[in-house]
């Protein structure tokens, strides 16, 4: 028995209280189905920004009445420390998910960019600390290594910000350091590298490049890559991010700050995303055969993204259960099946 499985044995033999910021949400929704299905109670608090309600509706139909009862829904904003206070009351683990994403977004709008992830985020950590919760997970970035070229990236090697999102989520990182040295509160932070799979949105100007292009291929629209293709992530499945979480919140280790990647530690180009995608597809009945279209790079991207996951893997037990194309041949009948309803 590995941790992970360790965790959601002890888990259902003694159930928690968590409160998930962003419930409605891509990676929120995924962890609030998650713990409903280990018969955890949980608090969910979103205000729909860039959430959605039929990302609830689909958990509620995947676990059931009997533990759905088990969920508390707070339609509230990080902003609003009110909301922050209800939320954390009798809570024992907070995952925190709630933000902003989306370099170009900060890029067009820094000013909303910061409030929600500067100002909801200390709003998020002071009603936790006030509440005495057992820890604090919150969803930090990738993006924080910033214009460090350095592969793998190592956790305590960073370079400058090169969008606002960035920088926000630096500032994340230093306020939970903060906490955690002045007032002894327990704080985790998981830096996301390329998360995608099921409920991942692929509308909207600032969708991810995976369910947007899934979307793309299975209407036959054109497929844009910004740049020469070349430019590489670690995409890392939400399941494996699922687990990051769990095994993060209910560590024991007695260190009060912490900051791990959550990844793979593989690379991938755009280039070899796009023939992923289509052999993928094909495999599920749907055949793709558009001609990529190349334009210019993109402002405040990083060209090349992967991550050392030897810290997480080491000291919270960490093993992804999924690389990319395992990730995708999982996610694909989602997005097939939901294209075919809409």
């Amino acid at each position: 028995m590995n941790r992970f499985e360790q965790i959601q044995h002890e888990l259902r033999e003694q159930p928690k209280k968590w409160l998930i910021t962003g419930c409605a949400g891509f990676i929120g929704s995924n962890l609030l189905e998650t713990l409903l299905k280990l018969d955890q109670d949980v608090v969910g608090l979103d205000n729909f920004a860039t959430g959605h309600q039929h990302n609830l509706d689909e958990v509620k139909e995947l676990v059931g009445a009997k533990r759905w009862s088990r969920f508390n829904f707070i339609n509230g904003d990080i902003r609003d420390i009110n909301a922050c206070q209800q939320a954390v009351q009798g809570v024992d683990y907070v995952l925190h998910q709630a933000a902003l994403g989306s370099v170009p977004r900060s890029l067009k709008d820094p000013i909303t960019t910061n409030d929600v992830n500067i100002n909801g985020f200390l709003n998020m950590l002071t009603a936790s600390r006030d509440a005495s919760v057992t820890s604090f997970v919150y969803a930090a970035s990738s993006s924080t290594y910033g214009d460090h070229p350095g592969l793998p990236k190592v956790e305590d090697t960073i370079g400058k910000p090169l969008s606002p999102y960035a920088v926000t989520k630096y500032v994340n990182e230093l306020y939970a350091e903060v906490f955690a040295r002045c007032y002894g509160f327990k704080t985790i932070g998981l830096r996301y590298f390329n998360v995608f799979g099921k409920r991942q949105d692929p509308n909207g100007a600032y969708a991810a490049v995976i369910p947007k292009w899934i979307a793309s291929m299975i209407n036959n629209k054109e497929i844009f890559i910004n740049g020469d293709g070349e430019t590489s992530r670690d995409f890392c499945f939400i399941e494996n991010t699922v687990q990051a979480n769990l095994l993060a919140a209910t560590t024991s280790a007695d260190n009060k700050n912490e900051v791990y990647n959550v990844a793979v530690s593989d690379i991938t180009t755009l280039n070899e995303l796009v023939g992923s995608l289509k052999s993928t597809l094909k495999a599920n009945g749907r055949l793709y055969e558009k001609d990529v279209i190349y334009r210019d790079f993109r402002d405040g991207d990083v060209r090349h993204s992967q991550a050392d996951i030897s810290k997480v893997a080491q000291r919270l037990g960490y093993v992804p259960a999924y690389r990319i194309q395992q990730g995708l041949e999982a996610a694909m009948p989602w997005y097939v099946e939901k294209n075919n309803k809409d």
